[in-house]
């Protein structure tokens, strides 16, 4: 019989899965809001896009640091209520008639400042909650969580927006955002030995370093530098390419979209099976592996003719291959990733790899506007398979394809 997992790392769960669908509900109601309230087009999208995600970049690598010297309970504490409180600001100046993008882009970027303390210092705490041969089933239930509100928090998100107004949506999110810092307020982490201080440049060097000669972690790191451009690549063409070529209408689009979050969830329940049962080298191989089959399936769109096959069928395919599989790959290499770095430099090395993947978003939309833009959708289609390519060849000549099980933890 499988040994429950302790009663704080659940604390810990409930408290990932209300902040994730409040970010969820958020990030789907602002555009839907610029869009209907303000007449918002493609520019103001794109700035209130960019001010969403540019916390990922400017702040991961500080705020890993930060949770490498201070109690990482009490910084997720404070990044949630940060994120509760740009919450209620936007329920505020939709209340009070302030809306405009300007306001939703300033209240976006806050809100994501706690999103990215969330995300960088909930990986570093779960290795302190559960014991080491529980770690994968305890990633899994955070995916799972994660999966569960990217498939419902936008469905959600535009309900409540057209039945009740913006108002509702912001005071749902408010809510699960208050939820998750009382949750987190009684977690309990265990105490940490005390370390002598250093220079925080040092610090990071020492992160960057690990990670680049560790013969584990650095293949883990390029091959998700490839894959997020590969991603980005074919989601700059998709919706075009959907409506240009497949003949699918804004809500097909959707459906297929939607599709990839149903993947999610289903890899993320399958997860623990499959890592029970096989290698775990072989279960990192998965997400790579499934993604260049989606890869391909979504090549086959140009080749198969559409009256063959209801319209948008091979996509939705291909979506529910690329949240199956890779989610798989996304609970065990950050699994492996707690395994063998130090508990000491969790916090850094965590925000290394959200910062290089997040880095990588933006170069491959700007490579699939520009291959796009030049030679046409199709051509983006062939060159987000060979990345995805590229990042199965890199998982396969590692060691990381080699391990058995989980290598000895780092002291």
């Amino acid at each position: 019989m499988t040994p429950a997992l302790p009663r704080p790392f659940h604390r810990l769960a409930w408290s990932n899965l209300a902040a994730q669908s409040a970010e969820q509900l958020s990030l789907a109601a602002v555009p839907i809001v610029a869009v209907l309230a303000l007449g918002a087009g493609p520019g103001e999208i794109g700035l209130l896009a960019t001010a969403q995600t540019l916390p990922f970049l400017l702040l991961s690598i500080p705020l890993g640091l930060l949770a490498d010297r201070t109690s990482r309970q009490r910084l997720m504490v404070l990044s949630e209520g940060l994120r509760a409180l740009a919450l209620l600001g936007l329920l505020a100046v939709v209340l009070m008639g302030w809306l405009s993008v300007p306001v939703l882009a300033v209240l976006g970027f806050v809100g994501a400042i706690g999103t990215v303390g969330f995300s960088v210092t909930a990986p570093a705490l779960v290795p302190a909650l559960v014991p080491r041969d529980a770690l994968a089933r305890a990633n899994g239930r955070l995916e799972l969580a994660r999966s569960t509100a990217f498939a419902a928090g936008p469905a959600l998100a535009g309900a409540l927006v057209s039945w009740a107004g913006a108002s509702a949506a912001f005071v749902l999110a408010a809510m699960l955002s208050a939820s998750a810092v009382l949750l987190l307020l009684g977690l309990g982490e265990p105490a940490r030995a005390p370390t002598a201080p250093r220079h925080p440049w040092l610090e990071l060097q020492d992160g960057a370093r690990m990670v680049w000669s560790h013969p584990l972690l650095k293949p883990i790191l390029l091959t998700s530098v490839a894959w997020n451009l590969a991603w980005f690549v074919l989601q700059a063409a998709y919706v075009p390419y959907a409506v240009r070529v497949l003949g699918l209408t804004a809500r097909g689009v959707g459906i297929t979209l939607a599709i990839y979050g149903v993947g999610m969830v289903v890899g993320a329940l399958l997860a623990p099976r499959v890592v029970a049962a096989v290698p775990f080298g072989r279960a990192i191989q998965i997400g790579p592996a499934a993604s260049v089959l989606a890869a391909a399936v979504m090549v086959a769109t140009l080749l198969v003719p559409q009256a063959w096959l209801p319209a948008g069928a091979l996509a939705g395919l291909a979506f529910f291959l690329f949240g199956a599989g890779p989610i798989i790959w996304t609970i065990t290499s950050v699994t492996l990733r707690q395994t063998v770095t130090p508990g000491t430099m969790l916090g850094r090395v965590s925000a290394l790899f959200l910062t290089v993947n997040m880095g990588a978003r933006p170069l491959g939309a700007a490579l699939g506007g520009f291959v796009g833009a030049t030679w046409g959708e199709a051509a983006c289609l062939w060159l987000a398979l060979a990345g995805f390519a590229v990042q199965l060849a890199v998982i396969l000549a590692s060691p990381v394809s080699q391990l058995e099980a989980l290598p000895a933890a780092a002291v």
